[in-house]
């Protein structure tokens, strides 16, 4: 961190008006690259930006240079934990009651799976069961996963580590986290089964040959797919950084 950008953060810490909007005007973009990972959500982007910034100036206040970790670091789940505490307090948004269901259904098949094997039902067993596709059974399993806020303790209270403690001891996670926001916001854009691939390659950790029965195509398709779609994601990356 620079001189000038710790005084910066020190003044506005100290109720400096004017260094705190320019700390926003510098990190505009990624306020707005969180903000847009809420797309389609039933919210004004304007809406969401401001509360967006609110969780900003709540970062900026809190930061401690102790941390030792970069300041996008500890703003990018700060912000996107108030955005997400904002929508969950609010509740318009409703999760449909085909997807209550069906994920009740998942949930209870899953017992009942583990029970009787003693192993994990895996997505495609679980879509054959219920006569749905895997792409249904991963938008139900992900409506009821709740979000992960920076104070939250991991495991329970008497360890002492919050999920702040763990981002802040990896030197990567700030880039994994940038890269994870822009991944989930141009999942909105691909088609069903790119979307499908990113999602079970990536956030389910199947490999392609896993994937390539499920979608039943070959594992070349799907490195293919697989290698189009990131080399997507890389030009979205370069564009946004111009």
């Amino acid at each position: 961190m620079t001189r000038d950008l710790k005084l910066t953060i020190l003044k506005a810490q100290n109720g400096d008006k004017e260094a705190m909007s320019k700390l926003i005007d510098e990190n505009i973009r990624l306020v707005w690259n969180i903000v847009n990972k809420f797309n389609n959500r039933g919210y004004e982007q304007d809406d969401l930006f401001q509360v967006g910034c609110e969780g900003f100036i709540k970062g900026i206040r809190n930061f401690n240079f102790d941390f030792n970790t970069e300041l996008s670091t500890y703003l990018v789940p700060v912000i996107m934990g108030e955005i997400k505490r904002y929508i969950r307090d609010d509740g318009i948004i409703k999760v449909s009651r085909s997807i209550k269901e069906l994920s009740y259904k998942i949930y209870s098949l899953k017992e009942q799976y583990l029970k009787q094997t003693g192993k994990e039902i895996t997505l495609e067993e679980l879509a054959k069961e219920l006569k749905v596709t895997v792409e249904e059974i991963v938008e139900a399993i992900e409506c009821n996963t709740k979000p992960e806020y920076i104070d939250n303790y991991i495991g329970d209270e008497e360890s002492g580590k919050t999920v702040f403690d763990k981002l802040s001891n990896n030197v990567d996670e700030e880039e994994k986290i940038v890269n994870n926001i822009y991944v989930k916001n141009i999942l909105n854009s691909m088609n069903k089964r790119d979307r499908q691939i990113i999602i079970l390659r990536y956030f389910k950790q199947k490999s392609q040959t896993e994937i390539s029965k499920i979608l039943g195509i070959s594992q070349v398709q799907v490195s293919r797919i697989e290698k189009r779609i990131l080399e997507k994601l890389r030009k979205q990356h370069k564009q946004t950084l111009v």
